[in-house]
């Protein structure tokens, strides 16, 4: 449990211009000053994260938003309305004023407003934005416990707040407010129906015109072990395969069957995978085995935002291990 000391060291932190690791129902992010360039700067550092990659830009409230973005559409504020606080990043044009840093150097500007309540607490307390993309190096697996922040960073990050593990487990859903239409750059939690529900059609996939955004890069989310994903009715045969073959495997599936010697059940459900799953690739990954077999979940709707993960991991993982 943190104190009041605790976040108010943290903001102090953050207004010497230092990142901070801060949780949020999503994932762990590393926490900057989003108004301060070299802040933002230092989170590019630690995570090793390309400068054109824009951040997503937290917020206490909506009613912050227009400081941050200009020609804000009447679907963005019915959106902030119906899903903030909560897993959900509006692009928007940016205003003036939004550094470039933040952006990648676009005209747009991705922004949330975090349900976690230690996370509303040390941005109220700070009265400004934080720029905080998962706290992990680039590219690799996003964290989803303080204890994996400091595994990921050690020392290089002194003040990671504690708020347990993470609700909801993956990365906020991500719609692109800057164009003719809504549209679905990255898949979350909230879905493409909810969506609908509330503003109408949503387009779903990123367009050549469409804004870069956070965790759309091929490879993304990935451990150290290689991932080689398999459908349902090929997962135990392929299990058997490996071990007749000799060679050391671990599976993750929604559901164990006896048949698998090394292995985690992510859950049945969407939600209940999304909530273990980075924790899951972490645990097998210190496993060192020579794959990680991983039973594809349906193409469904439901099942969008953690298939969207696991293509990403399964790319981003090394090629060259010692099972090729």
């Amino acid at each position: 449990m943190q104190t009041r000391s605790d976040i108010d060291e943290a903001v102090a932190a953050l207004r010497r211009g230092e990142a901070i690791g801060l949780p949020t129902e999503t994932v762990y992010g590393l926490a900057a000053d989003a108004r301060n360039a070299a802040a933002v700067r230092r989170i590019f550092e630690l995570k090793g994260r390309p400068a054109d990659h824009p951040l997503i830009v937290h917020l206490a409230e909506a009613d912050w938003l227009e400081e941050w973005a200009r020609d804000v559409p009447a679907v963005a504020l019915v959106l902030a309305r119906e899903f903030w606080p909560g897993p959900l990043t509006l692009v928007l044009r940016r205003a003036a004023g939004v550094i470039d840093e933040v952006t990648g150097s676009q005209d747009t500007v991705g922004l949330r407003v975090p349900a976690h309540p230690l996370a509303h607490a040390v941005l109220a307390r700070f009265g400004g934005a934080l720029a905080a993309p998962s706290a992990n190096r680039y590219g690799r697996v996003s964290p989803t416990t303080a204890q994996h922040v400091r595994d990921e960073f050690g020392d290089a990050v002194p003040i990671v707040l504690d708020g347990g593990e993470c609700d909801v487990g993956i990365e906020s859903t991500i719609v692109d407010l800057s164009g003719d239409a809504p549209r679905i750059l990255r898949p979350g939690q909230i879905a493409r129906a909810e969506l609908e529900a509330a503003i109408g059609p949503v387009a779903s996939g990123a367009l050549a015109t469409s804004p870069r955004a956070a965790g759309t890069h091929a490879a993304h989310y990935a451990p150290g072990t290689p991932i080689e994903l398999v459908a349902s009715e090929d997962f135990l045969p392929r299990l058997a395969a490996h071990r007749d073959a000799g060679r050391r495997v671990t599976a993750l599936a929604r559901t164990l069957h006896p048949e698998h010697v090394e292995g985690i059940a992510a859950g049945a459900t969407p939600d209940d995978y999304a909530h273990s799953l980075y924790a899951a690739l972490r645990a097998l990954d210190a496993l060192r085995a020579e794959r990680i077999v991983i039973e594809t979940p349906p193409a469904t709707p439901e099942w969008a935002a953690v298939r969207d993960r696991l293509m990403r991991a399964a790319v981003g993982a090394p090629l060259d291990g010692p099972g090729t």
